[in-house]
């Protein structure tokens, strides 16, 4: 098996909510059903040993894909697959939560919260075996063995990010999803915690599906950053090359986002509107009703995903060749 051999693979995933007004109120109202589709038509592969990052604003869908490939919720529509583990066991995929204080139990000492899935999977002989697991776990995310004895609400809310961590890697996964593990912490705490994450992947070889709002934070993580705007991918690549030559305008506004110290003043003209709403999603491309080179064949046709370079990008414009004859500050 290489190493860039795919862990997980994502094939045309859709996910679909049923948000109607209760039975009652659409009789005598009279209204239809109401669906929102939160995931549309996602494909992917992450590699094993890779770090695979999801970006997008808050609503766009990123959060539902991580819990779709945890089994948290079941596609509508399309395939998730997992590749047979290193020694031919299926592989261990846990998740870590955005907010470190609702995802620990407040009722169980840290220790408990580490050991359950040890106890659960019966992954140690015996219990002396287990105490010693928690303790190696607590050492490896930079916490000492005696803060096996306290609960949660004692630490700050790093600590309990690297609790969350600890119990994750208790159950020994290959796969990590890790839905914004950083965005509820301080900007301090949050370099900690990813350069935690960084050599945890190095030592112990996981892959990572990363989920953030923030291409800044997954800049130095990342080995393929997927853009997504209201349930699709509109641009996925090399972290670097999305980085250095991002080929659709919702790339470049993610990226006009991101202060630069070399140039603080940099001119970049205001992006106006909002997203649109899910329940009543614009026709084409959804995006062009904010996009300075939006046409109407953007407004009436879905673009394709097409290959530019090491990316594939979503966009008429980028089709067209008319994305090249706009600078990226001009088109954010």
């Amino acid at each position: 098996m290489t190493a860039q051999s795919p862990i997980l693979t994502v094939s045309n995933a859709s996910k679909e909510f049923d948000v109607s007004a209760p039975w009652l109120n659409r009789v005598l109202e009279r209204k239809p059903k109401l669906f929102v589709k939160a995931v549309d038509d996602v494909s992917f592969t992450v590699p094993r040993g890779s770090c695979f990052s999801i970006v997008g604003e808050s609503g766009c869908g990123k959060s539902t894909v991580a819990r779709l490939v945890t089994g948290l919720y079941a596609t509508t529509a399309g395939d998730i697959r997992f590749s047979a583990g290193s020694g031919g066991e299926p592989v261990r995929v846990q998740m870590i939560f955005q907010d470190p204080h609702s995802s620990l139990n407040p009722r169980w000492r840290v220790g408990d919260i580490i050991a359950e899935p040890i106890r659960e999977m019966k992954l140690r002989a015996s219990e002396a075996e287990t105490r010693e697991r928690v303790e190696e776990l607590l050492s490896t995310v930079g916490l000492a063995a005696d803060d096996a004895r306290n609960y949660p609400h004692e630490f700050s809310g790093g600590q309990r990010q690297r609790i969350s961590i600890a119990r994750a890697l208790a159950s020994e996964p290959e796969l990590l999803v890790c839905d914004e593990p950083t965005s509820a912490l301080d900007v301090s705490v949050q370099a900690q915690i990813l350069n935690l994450m960084r050599r945890l992947q190095q030592e112990l070889g996981l892959t990572y599906l990363f989920i953030s709002h923030d291409l800044s934070v997954v800049r130095h993580m990342s080995d393929t950053i997927a853009v997504m705007y209201l349930g699709r991918i509109v641009e996925m690549g090399p972290a670097e090359s999305l980085f250095n030559a991002p080929q659709h305008p919702y790339s470049r506004l993610l990226l006009g986002t991101i202060p630069d110290i070399h140039a603080p003043h940099r001119d970049r003209a205001l992006q106006s509107g909002e997203p649109p709403s899910p329940l009543d999603p614009p026709l084409g491309c959804a995006f062009h009703p904010r996009c300075a080179l939006a046409n109407e064949r953007c407004g009436r046709d879905l673009p394709e995903l097409l290959s530019v370079g090491a990316a594939t990008v979503r966009c008429h414009a980028v089709e067209e060749g008319r994305a090249q004859e706009t600078s990226v500050s001009e088109a954010v």
